[in-house]
């Protein structure tokens, strides 16, 4: 009888360990190899915060249940676009391979502008099947994009390809997790490019600088115009302040002080600075100190123009090393 027990007993423990096993080898995720090739990068709008990315994606998997034909995710895009597709079921797993089109939306780093550096970031995801079911694997051999392609106005720094896990906290209405949080797995692209802002920047601030240039010369006209002196004056403050809606129209809102918040700040406190010593130079001419007002004008210019440009060359300095 004891000897039966122990009989049972065993059988009872091997059939809790095979199938112990199995439920193992059952929640083992399956993995799907991934690759992407880009082709393009294009439209970067950054007042819409968007731009738009081509390229070509590709997955091998054995689970037909996956579907990618119409459970791919692309999360932050506002559209996506397939133009192509093939799928090739032999050899008992499937090769997909996509041609995309897509137009993201991303947060755009204005702090110093126009010498920024941005991040465009793109992933995919299977909007079916969590991580517990499938699990990415990147495809590292070859190239992530094409160098022969130019972004204008650009140049590209690197390509970071990774593969992780995204949590959502929710469980999308399922039950039977024990946590309301829900993670998928998914395949990440971080493309860093950097602008090639010398000739923009000049294109953008020369009307400031030349606005500055027409107060500062106020120096240089005899005391005894002083309406030319304030009338150029006024007129330099109304054209940085247009300057500065011109280049505002065309960036997204922003809660910071950026480079073109500082610099239009600067030229205006500067110019500021002129009239207020206009204003002194007049009081000394009414008080027949001419030859004292002359000698401070002459003062005047050099200080507020070596000041200036040397806050000027420092701001640019910063922004431009710091991206």
């Amino acid at each position: 009888m004891k000897s039966y027990l122990l009989s049972i007993s065993a059988f009872l423990f091997s059939f809790s360990f095979l199938n112990t096993n199995a439920n193992a080898q059952e929640s083992k995720p399956d993995t799907v190899k991934v690759g992407i090739y880009i082709t393009s990068i294009h439209d970067i709008d950054f007042k819409q915060k968007e731009y738009t990315i081509s390229f070509w994606l590709w997955l091998k998997y054995k689970n037909r249940n996956f579907d990618f034909a119409n459970n791919l995710e692309v999360p932050m895009a506002k559209t996506v676009t397939r133009n192509f597709f093939t799928m090739d079921t032999s050899g008992g797993r499937v090769f997909m391979t996509m041609k995309m089109q897509c137009v993201m939306k991303d947060s755009w780093r204005i702090n110093n502008f126009p010498f920024d550096h941005q991040k465009l970031r793109l992933s995919i995801e299977n909007s079916q099947f969590d991580s517990r079911y499938l699990i990415f694997v990147a495809d590292t051999v070859g190239q992530n994009y094409d160098h022969r392609f130019t972004l204008r106005g650009w140049d590209i720094d690197s390509c970071v390809v990774q593969t992780g896990i995204k949590t959502y906290e929710t469980a999308f209405g399922d039950e039977s997790l024990s946590k309301p949080h829900t993670e998928y797995s998914n395949y990440r692209i971080r493309l860093t490019i950097c602008r090639d802002a010398g000739g923009l920047f000049w294109k953008m601030f020369l009307g400031m600088f030349i606005a500055f240039l027409i107060a500062y010369i106020c120096f240089y006209i005899h005391p005894d115009g002083m309406d030319s002196r304030f009338g150029l004056s006024v007129g330099a403050i109304f054209a940085v302040i247009g300057n500065k809606y011109i280049i505002d129209s065309s960036l997204p809102e922003s809660s910071s002080f950026t480079l073109v918040d500082l610099l239009h700040g600067i030229t205006l406190f500067f110019i500021l600075c002129v009239i207020a010593a206009n204003a002194y130079s007049l009081k000394l001419v009414k008080l027949n100190k001419a030859a004292k007002a002359l000698r401070f004008d002459l003062v005047m210019a050099q200080v507020i123009l070596v000041t200036y440009i040397i806050l000027n060359v420092w701001l640019i300095l910063r922004a431009s090393s710091l991206g």
